[in-house]
Parts: C-alpha cells; structure tokens; sequence
C-alpha cells in the first residue's frame, strides 16, 4: 500500500479492488435510529457545500458541456466523507486514509477545507466566491490548534482524491456517433435535431465504485414486433404528446414537473432529509458521499448500456411506426413530446429511473424504511411542490413522469430501476461501511481509477 506524506499527517492510499455479488434491494446500513441533538451553530458544512455545488452546476456555462455535473458531486463529496471520516474513525475510508489525526480535530473544519479545494480545482474561475466561502465556513470554527488540524486534513485528502481522478478519463472528446437509419435505431429528435447525441464517451470513464461501466447492464429492449413494445409504444404515444387528451392533468404536471437535471432533485431530497434528522457532520458525510458515488456510477452505467443497445426515442418511434413493422403500432409524423425536445441521447435505459431507483435505495437504506413525510420542488417549475410519504414514492414518481413527458418507454424506466438498484446494492453493501475497533486498519476496501 502506498503512502504520502503531508505536513505532520501520514496519508494512506487505499487501492485495493473489490467486487461483490448485489442484492436487489440494498441491505440497511443503518438501524433506525433517534435524530442526533441539532448543532447548536450554523447550517451543517456538508449541506452548505452541497448548495454550492448545486448553485454552481445550475449557472449557464459553468459546467463543462462533455463533463457529467455527477462526477463533480462525486468527487466533492468523497473528499469531505475521507477528511472527516479520517477524524470521526467510525467507517471505513472511500480512498485516502489519514493516520494519526486527534479526535479533537475541527470535523467541519476538515468538511469545508476539502470542498474548497475540490471546487477550486473544478471550477478555478469562481476561486474568488469560493474563497469567500471558506472564510465564511471556518469563521463557524474557534480559532486554535484543532481548526488549523482540520483545514490541514481537509487539504491533503482534497489534492489526492483529485489526483486520483485525474486520470479517469473524463476530459476525453466525445466520440463522433453516427445515427442508424434502421427501424429501432436511435435517430436524431425533432423539433431540433441535434446533431452528436451527449456524453458518447462516458462509458469509458473510470467507474467511482463499480469493477466495470457494464457490470450491471440491462439486457436487451423489447423487440418491436412484440406485444411489450407496442403496449409500452401506445402508452407513451396517448399520454405523452404535446397537450394529451389522454393524460390527466396531474399527470401532465408530473411529466413537467420532474423535467430537469434528475441528480439535482435527489440531492436536494437528501438536504431535506438530513435536516429532518439533524444529522451530524460525520453523518451527513456518509450520506452525500454514498449517495452520489452512486449517483455518479449509474450515470457511466447507464451510458454504457445507452450507446450497447442505441434504441429509438418515442419521437422517432411515434413518426416512423409505418416502419417498424408491427400492426399493432400507428404512425403520426406530427408527433411530439409533452416537455418539446427530446433528450439528446438513446432512450434504453432511461436515465431518470436508474437515478431516482438508485437515489431511493441509498436513502432508504441510510434512514432505514419507516414513512418520511417531505417535499420536493421542481428544477424547472418555480414554486411548484408535490409531496410524498416514502423515497420509494418520489422515486417511483420520477421514473414514470418521463412517459408523461414524452420522453421514454415504459420498459425504459422498468429496466432503469434495476440498473439503479443494483449499482446502490453495490456500493452500500461494499463502500463506507462501519469498521469495528478504534484502530487504523491495513485491508480497508477501496478504489481508484481503472
């Protein structure tokens, strides 16, 4: 095992591989337990971060258009959960192990010197705000020795998991792709057809937990010739186009509803949870870290199996049904989506259902199965609010909105799900996991950039 050493503190690099056999439905890593006695200062560090990152992702021209805004909040929040787990020493590391650090050190010290350093690395042209956040954050901490400890950890674990990720091949161009004329075949989308489909490349990025992008890929779409496919084309046709006769109003609202960058709401869903349950620092580190390593590997998941099986979106399907040779389906060239364009990429998997699945699964497991009553607000709907009762509901919610909005198959979301699940059965059962005894351990399982 690697080491590197940083001022006074010895860092550890954890780079063993694991690979696991998952459940369908993640194991609780947590028993239900009472809240933790609310923090008697500021917003929790952690949470703070997540906004900014959150803020930061949602201005036009901020995030690299070929960069996936799931590896930033990967990367942000494996940095917080090692810096401060390196401290709280109550699980075991995601990739760099800080030996020797005094329990006393400041936990949001650490939390905030590591987001800093992440953000200013990704998005070096807010380095000014950013900076300013920092002097903000720690401002929350009492001056002395244990302060200055934490912003050290927090610096050193930010610089190696960057390092780490530096070579995981996210700064690859895009790979041209050539659209299939092919019954079936993914085909550029009214009403603007674009001209690449987005993230072509992503498959080939280093996965954050799992062996391999493909490690848990969907089989095949439905043939169109079958009696699936034209159920799941003559839903989506009736509830999914522009001003629906079909679709109810509240369904209509759903598909509007749920039509923005899906990673944002369940990230915004666990800032609602974890200031429901008063989490702690520690806590609420282990949260947003598994969360969105989660996150981030369904996305490189889903792009693998988008761009193995490149199936057609609705549009296209609905407007060249007198192709696909099935009786059973009917074209309309005039067809369009409830939400206007299409996403710019492959309809299988559909991208919703792997996120929300895999995001409810991870909050399910943390919190454990018990009724949450919380809301959500839309990305793209301002003041607009819909409620729920579990993540299972919210999940469930955002998967099938994409068939209001036009923009998938049932068996897209059907197939999603199951991505999501066993990519959050993976890392829950492998990654952050309680370590027993209060001792710097040798064998921890992590990894690094394939």
């Amino acid at each position: 095992m690697g080491r590197v050493l940083a001022l006074p503190i010895s860092v550890a690099v954890l780079l063993t591989s694991c690979s696991s056999t998952p459940t369908d439905v993640p194991s609780p890593a947590y028993e239900r337990r009472p809240p933790a006695p609310a923090a008697a200062s500021s917003v929790n560090p952690v949470v703070q971060w997540n906004r900014t990152l959150l803020e930061i992702v949602r201005t036009p021209g901020m995030q690299p258009v070929t960069v996936h805004p799931t590896r930033s909040f990967a990367i942000l929040h494996a940095a917080i959960y090692d810096a401060v787990n390196a401290i709280d020493r109550t699980r075991t590391p995601y990739l760099v192990q800080v030996r020797r650090a005094p329990r006393a050190t400041s936990q949001d010290a650490a939390a905030a010197a590591a987001a800093h350093d992440v953000l200013v690395a990704l998005y070096p042209s807010l380095r000014a705000r950013l900076d300013e956040q920092l002097q903000q954050s720690l401002a929350q901490v009492p001056d002395g020795a244990h302060k200055t400890a934490g912003v050290r950890i927090g610096q050193t674990v930010a610089d190696r998991i960057l390092a780490l990720r530096s070579s995981d091949r996210a700064d690859a161009q895009p790979t041209p792709y050539v659209f299939g004329g092919a019954p079936g075949d993914y085909q550029s989308t009214p009403p603007n057809f674009p001209a690449q489909p987005q993230f072509t490349h992503w498959s080939r990025v280093a996965p954050f937990t799992l062996e391999r992008a493909s490690q848990f890929r969907s089989g095949p779409p439905p043939a169109l010739t079958g009696d699936a496919y034209s159920a799941a084309f003559n839903e989506v046709k009736s509830l999914g186009i522009a001003n629906s006769t079909a679709a109810s109003a509240d369904q209509a609202l759903t598909g509007r509803f749920w039509n923005g960058a899906i990673q944002n709401y369940w990230n915004e869903i666990a800032q609602t949870a974890s200031a429901a349950h008063h989490l702690t620092t520690a806590q609420s580190a282990h949260l947003f870290a598994l969360l969105n390593l989660t996150l981030a590997d369904g996305v490189i998941a889903f792009y693998d199996a988008k761009y193995t099986y490149n199936f057609w979106r609705p549009v296209s399907a609905v407007r060249l049904a007198d192709t696909d040779d099935n009786p059973a389906t009917g074209a309309d060239p005039n067809w369009l989506p409830e939400v206007g364009k299409t996403g710019a990429d492959p309809s299988y998997p559909g991208a919703h259902g792997v996120i929300s699945a895999a995001a409810a699964a991870v909050l399910t497991a943390f919190f454990g199965r018990g009724r949450f009553d919380f809301t959500v607000t839309s990305e793209v709907l301002p003041g607009v609010e819909r409620s729920f009762r579990t993540f299972a509901d919210a999940a469930h919610e955002a998967s099938l909105s994409r068939i209001f909005a036009g923009q998938h198959f049932r068996f897209d979301q059907t197939a999603g799900e199951r991505l999501g699940r066993a990519v959050a059965a993976f890392v829950v059962d492998r990654f952050l996991t309680l370590r027993h005894g209060d001792h710097d351990i040798d064998d921890e399982r992590a990894v690094a950039p394939r």
